[in-house]
């Protein structure tokens, strides 16, 4: 059982199989070394990397181990899923709704949080000692303080999908920004009561220390088998949510900045994403006259097709996990253009070989690096071939094995 919230806060509970059904075929089972069946999921309603990750992973465990998968989320609201769900899925919605709360003052958003996760304990503990789960697994931040006391016989693992300091990039001020700097802290402290914590990058593990109980498994990389659609087709495409995160708004200033000389007019600027800054970055592409070659799309589940059919990605967040969009672009064959922000592109992006990194919130550097590769055809078309080998080096098959040998590790014990 993996369970998860479909909004800010997630989880995932992997369920091997029933433990009565299980045990009478242990004996089968130890002859192909098989000894646990996980049931994985990803978040239902978002269009985000993070959904996109859980998705592939069950595409994964369905098609090559035919495990069978339980989702269970706090705010689905009977929301269609974004993407499709294989065949046989269960889904269950505990209805805790976390998401209610946001826009609310400070103090009644905590009063309103802490009520929430009680009748989210209350809720995920019946669903658990019903089920009888093996292994859970939370995705942060909030089972993640309450799990690891639920008595239902499980192992239990936390995947961070975020880096450690992923709070502290809001720069809060105030009550709000206390709390932030407060549960920073505390992550340190709950992460170890978990059978596993599993990261995704190696920069983030020098964060967190030689933790015991640590692991990285980074995402994977799938072959898209897509060709380029258009050559020279003078795109830049950038995908997110649009909200701090993701840094939009630094992305349209660097991309005033290319426009300035008027060299650049026959490029256009593409955005995929939605979220509660749709209309300040739509007011600031206005203000800067940027309407001819700057624009905001919904999300589409033929996001592959969109990058096929670009020169390349640009990045301009304030943190990430392990961006799934930049694998994903350079896997079409799209070189990335970054700010250094913590965590991944220091693992993913050989800088000058396969994309181009910049400093942490240098707005110019980020304008420099695009004309770069708009000024340099050759360049952009070297750095496409060296972008798709990020498929040998985040293969599926290689992550998916790590993930199904962590699962089975933790069933032995």
């Amino acid at each position: 059982l993996y369970s998860q919230k479909c909004h800010h806060y997630r989880a995932e509970a992997i369920k091997l199989e029933d433990r009565a059904t299980r045990n009478c075929r242990h004996a089968k089972q130890r002859e192909y070394g098989i000894q646990q069946h996980p049931h994985c999921n990803h978040s239902i309603c978002n269009p985000g990397g993070m959904e996109r990750v859980m998705l592939n992973k069950i595409a994964w465990l369905v098609r090559e181990m035919h495990w069978p998968v339980m989702i269970v989320t706090t705010d689905q609201k009977e929301r269609a899923p974004f993407y499709p769900l294989p065949d046989g899925v269960r889904t269950v919605d505990l209805g805790i709704n976390y998401s209610d709360d946001n826009g609310k003052h400070p103090l009644a958003k905590i009063a309103g949080y802490l009520h929430r996760r009680q009748l989210h304990r209350k809720r995920l503990t019946a669903l658990l000692m019903r089920e009888q789960a093996d292994v859970v697994v939370s995705l942060y931040p909030s089972e993640s303080s309450f799990i690891p006391s639920i008595k239902d016989g499980s192992r239990k693992v936390l995947e961070l999908h975020y880096c450690k300091y992923f709070r502290w990039q809001y720069g809060r001020s105030g009550l709000l920004g206390w709390i932030d700097r407060w549960r920073t802290k505390q992550d340190e402290r709950i992460v170890r009561r978990f059978d596993r914590f599993v990261i995704l990058t190696h920069e983030d593990h020098t964060y967190w220390g030689h933790l015991p109980n640590i692991a990285v498994i980074p995402n994977a990389a799938l072959h898209t088998g897509l060709p380029r659609a258009v050559k020279d087709s003078k795109r830049v495409i950038a995908v997110g949510r649009l909200d701090y995160q993701k840094g939009f708004d630094r992305l349209v200033k660097a991309w005033a900045l290319v426009q300035r000389s008027g060299q650049y007019a026959d490029w256009q600027l593409d955005i995929f994403g939605q979220g509660e800054w749709h209309d300040g970055l739509e007011a600031m592409i206005v203000a800067d006259g940027l309407q001819e070659t700057a624009h905001i799309h919904r999300p589409t589940t033929r996001i592959m097709e969109e990058y096929a059919a670009s020169e390349m990605l640009v990045m301009s967040s304030h943190y990430e996990g392990f961006p799934m969009v930049m694998i994903e672009a350079m896997a079409c064959g799209l070189p990335a253009v970054s700010f250094d922000y913590k965590c991944g592109p220091k693992d993913i992006i050989a800088d000058g070989k396969n994309g181009l990194i910049v400093p942490e919130g240098d707005i110019e550097a980020l304008a420099r690096a695009m004309i770069r590769l708009m000024d340099d055809g050759d360049l952009r078309k070297r750095m496409s071939v060296e972008a798709r080998k990020v498929v040998d080096t985040y293969s599926e098959k290689k992550i998916m094995e790590a993930w199904t040998e962590l699962f089975r590790s933790l069933a032995a014990l």
